[in-house]
């Protein structure tokens, strides 16, 4: 199996998330890809239409990819049902590094379908719960209709997560905050010094969220950049960014690092 070949996974499970986005539970079928570290992501194929960047939303020798709904090959993807066949090919790019960060505090902060991403990241934190300090789990979306994995955040908060939510538009019923992610940042209990923080989102959430992180004396963020990916491996230069590759130097990277970059205007 080369770098530009699809491994075949058969869709052994969809959990429809929100109404434009699908978990899909992909089993191998023959040979699967190498394993893969919380925060890289794969490309995608949907046979006869195309294949997309997807970041993988838990690891293992049975993966998930959470996808949302925003074109063709997307949509593909998405809508496919159990026993479906599709090409997944990687895994690509540079992980969270949560493995590397061992008795730190963390701090996660996803926005919208930023926190796919983060979540297997999250989720070997919790497994090994006793070799990380205070875990908190920060959730902006649109509307409450909006939220991924919602019947997972009990279960988050039961092992050890402190897991606080937010929206920008809320309906009649909705205990929870209203407004951007940074209102949640002041419930955060963690030693800004000895804290590694994860983000994932829209850009301009990512720079608001990291900045205060930043000036509140968190030295160690690190977030997951979005661009044009094609191939994945460096060759076609759709996801350049400044003097990166996102899909070879990305997408994680240092918040300090990328700064520069997102500053900016139309990168």
């Amino acid at each position: 199996m080369t770098a530009m070949t699809p491994a075949r996974y058969r869709v052994a499970e969809r959990r429809e998330e929100t109404h434009d986005t699908a978990t899909l539970v992909l089993r191998p079928c023959g040979e699967p890809i190498p394993p893969v570290r919380p925060g890289q992501f794969t490309m995608m194929y949907a046979f006869g239409i195309g294949e997309a960047p997807i970041s993988v939303s838990r690891t293992g020798t049975v993966i998930e990819q959470t996808v949302r709904d925003v074109g063709a090959v997307s949509r593909a993807l998405a809508t496919s049902e159990p026993g479906r066949m599709i090409g997944v090919r990687g895994p690509y790019g540079v992980g969270w590094g949560v493995e590397d960060v061992a008795g730190r505090d963390l701090v996660f902060a996803g926005g919208g379908i930023g926190l796919a991403p983060l979540r297997p990241a999250l989720l070997y934190a919790l497994e090994r719960r006793e070799s990380y300090g205070a875990i908190t789990v920060l959730i902006g979306a649109r509307t409450p209709a909006d939220l991924l994995y919602q019947a997972e955040l009990d279960r988050w908060r039961h092992h050890g997560a402190r897991v606080e939510v937010t929206v920008d538009h809320a309906g009649d019923g909705w205990p929870g905050r209203v407004g951007l992610i940074t209102t949640l940042l002041d419930l955060v209990d963690a030693d800004p010094a000895n804290t590694t923080a994860f983000i994932c989102g829209p850009e301009i959430m990512m720079r608001l969220t990291a900045q205060a992180l930043c000036d509140g004396g968190t030295t160690d963020v690190r977030i997951s950049l979005e661009r044009n990916m094609r191939c994945g491996v460096g060759w076609c230069g759709h996801c350049q960014l400044g003097s990166w590759l996102i899909c070879r130097d990305g997408p994680v990277v240092a918040y300090r690092d990328a700064a520069p970059e997102l500053a900016v205007k139309e990168r």
